[in-house]
């Protein structure tokens, strides 16, 4: 039978099965209010759903049980996190509170996180800057599943990026977070999951041709967000969180699904800017553009949705599949 949940009963289902599966209580509490933002927000691809395969990682050692990141600051505005090949959120945490400080002292901060996993839906660790006052601009990578315009074997992942901007008054003024590709790769995995089609035009099969299949479209490549130019934010994004933190490129990182290969080993960069060391208009100015845009019938202000979905999921609590939980606690069972 399905479950209906509220918030706190989603953290806290995460978290036991995480300690369960033997994630450290530091490791498993910075997850599981990932996993509670994501349901909160309507991204439930990456909420409950994504519980299972953090299970999985923790068990085969895709994740590192014993993982405890490390940091330094070679430079006053530079932060280098080392993620120990363990999970991505409980090494973004080390890294904060000298990263957003850093950014509030020089105007601008960068933190690199290296031989790290995925860190769930990015637009809320730029929402998390924001809300600290600072622009945010976060890019993570991710294993290879797109391939260069005209050609058929991935190079480049997912690769997304957000940004959030500050309101001026300790909230957001909005936030825009998408990857490379026409759809996130996660969704291509829910479908395959259902054995349900794909629409045309977001991936194409091992032998670059369009498909309708999930199951091809993961043996194959996801298609850029329009052509070249979507592929150009890919490469943007390998750069700043492959190249500059010292991670596994795409290429080489092992998937973010199933058991196969080791640590993904990829890496993040998020970059912190203090804008009133920039601008004394910064606030006005952002109002002034949010304004032209929702005064137009039918347009919205990017993240606009999350907030809607926010407000009814704290009100009305989520809905969790039977086959999921059951899933869940089969996982847990023999561990």
């Amino acid at each position: 039978m399905d479950q209906h949940l509220n918030l706190d009963e989603v953290e806290d289902l995460a978290f036991t099965s995480l300690r369960t599966a033997g994630a450290s209580e530091l490791a498993a509490r910075s997850m599981a209010k990932s996993i509670r933002a994501a349901e909160r927000d309507g991204i439930r691809s990456h909420g409950l759903m994504y519980l299972p395969i953090y299970i999985e990682h923790l068990q085969c050692g895709k994740v590192l049980r014993a993982a405890m990141p490390s940091v330094s600051r070679p430079r006053p505005s530079a932060i280098l996190v080392d993620a120990g090949n363990g999970f991505a959120h409980p090494a973004i945490d080390a890294g904060w509170p000298e990263f957003t400080a850093a950014a509030q002292e020089n105007g601008i901060a960068a933190m690199t996180v290296t031989r790290s996993y995925n860190c769930g839906v990015l637009g809320h660790h730029a929402e998390r800057l924001a809300m600290a006052g600072l622009i945010g601009l976060c890019m993570t990578h991710a294993p290879a599943s797109i391939a260069p315009v005209g050609g058929k074997i991935p190079v480049i992942g997912t690769n997304p990026f957000a940004l959030a901007v500050p309101d001026g008054a300790g909230g957001v003024a909005f936030v825009i977070d998408q990857s490379a590709s026409v759809v996130a790769k996660s969704e291509v995995i829910l479908k395959s999951r259902k054995d349900e089609p794909i629409p045309e035009g977001w991936a194409l099969d091992s032998d670059g041709n369009a498909t309708t299949s999930a199951e091809a479209a993961l043996k194959g490549s996801m298609l850029p967000s329009g052509g070249y130019k979507g592929f150009g934010i890919g490469l943007l994004v390998e750069v700043l969180a492959s190249a500059l933190s010292g991670a596994h490129s795409s290429r080489e990182a092992s998937p973010f699904s199933g058991s196969l290969g080791g640590p993904p080993g990829t890496g993040q960069c998020f970059i912190a800017i203090a804008p009133d060391v920039y601008s004394g208009t910064f606030s006005s100015h952002i109002n002034a553009l949010i304004e032209d845009i929702s005064m137009q019938s039918g347009a919205r202000v990017p993240g606009s949705r999350r907030r809607t979905a926010r407000l009814r999921t704290e009100a009305q609590g989520v809905l969790v599949d039977a086959v999921l939980m059951e899933r869940i606690a089969a996982q847990l069972k023999n561990n």
